[in-house]
């Protein structure tokens, strides 16, 4: 039998777990086909070659709690979270050598953060909203074509800070945070499992597989923020940061044009475990438009071609 194959999202709107799954799954196979593994791609699509999984923890996130910005919601600490993830993002994107200087990704960050205030002033979801408005006016942000607006973009952020500030919990007293990494440990079950893991979904992975005894022979990490160290790097646990103890092996792949990228090299930001086990990093190209969904990445031959490979070996060793 062969290890489960659990997908984990990230930022965005309330998922149709089996949808999803299918879609995610059909990228997977179309890498698969470019990567030479031709059959299992055919096999990962009928259901044969081994069980799917997609962990679902966006109702989660749904409901407004507090006020905001329409349906960007937020509380104090949290839109400063937020202001802070954005700035970190722009101004990565205007210092790298794979991304040029441009002039309106300066205007945003003096809206997000008006001169003379080192909180910037006035309300900071609207400064954000203005922010990623001119970013996605800018440039290689403008051919993205992921976000309609600002405002979505803004949004999906928030959860991210939402996740971070380990809150608004339930009526058993469950934080945001715990409930979802309680989703995922179910989606990871008992067994072998390779897991993937997008965006906000590889913070909420990283955690869930430190409270999980169970064996993953490999995990993939996709457009992941957990480096990010204004705001993600410092609050993620357990602290120091390292590799998860049952991870045999973890990939982490990035996309030049992922216009939420910010320091995507997790190599020297996370502790090898006891089996000197850290993250592989690798750069894909692709045509720069979607870059940040799951789908784009899982359709490349790189990021295809290992998870194949490591469910074959898995499955007849086991």
């Amino acid at each position: 039998m062969s290890p489960r194959l659990v997908f984990v999202h990230g930022i965005g709107g309330q998922r149709r777990p089996e949808i999803d799954r299918q879609r995610w799954a059909s990228a997977l196979a179309q890498g698969a086909r470019q990567a030479g593994h031709s059959k299992a791609a055919a096999s990962l699509v009928d259901g044969s070659l081994t069980e799917v999984i997609f962990a679902d923890y966006s109702n989660l996130f749904q409901a407004p709690y507090s006020q905001g910005l329409g349906d960007v919601t937020a509380d104090e600490e949290e839109a400063q979270v937020l202001v802070d993830l954005l700035a970190e993002v722009i101004e990565t994107h205007t210092s790298t050598p794979y991304r040029s200087a441009d002039a309106a990704l300066a205007r945003a960050l003096a809206q997000l953060r008006p001169r003379g205030d080192a909180q910037g002033g006035g309300d900071p979801i609207r400064r954000a909203v203005n922010a990623a408005t001119t970013v996605l006016g800018a440039g290689p942000w403008k051919r993205a074509g992921q976000w309609a607006s600002g405002k979505l973009l803004v949004r999906d952020l928030t959860q991210v800070a939402r996740y971070l500030a380990r809150r608004e919990p339930d009526h058993e007293k469950r934080t945001l945070d715990a409930r979802s990494r309680e989703a995922v440990g179910e989606a990871l079950g008992s067994g072998p499992t390779v897991v993937i893991a997008h965006s906000l979904g590889s913070i909420v992975c990283f955690e869930a597989l430190h409270e999980k005894n169970i064996e993953i022979p490999l995990m993939v990490t996709l457009g992941s923020p957990l480096a990010m160290r204004a705001v993600v790097w410092p609050r993620i646990a357990p602290r120091p940061p390292s590799t998860p103890a049952n991870v045999m092996r973890w990939l982490n792949y990035w996309d030049r044009d992922d216009i939420i990228m910010a320091r995507p090299i997790l190599e020297l930001d996370f502790a090898p475990n006891a089996s000197g086990v850290v993250p592989v990093s690798a750069r894909i190209d692709s045509d720069g438009i979607w870059v940040h969904t799951a789908t784009k990445y899982l359709s490349k031959a790189d990021v295809a071609g290992p998870i194949i490979e490591t469910i074959q070996s898995c499955g007849s060793a086991l």
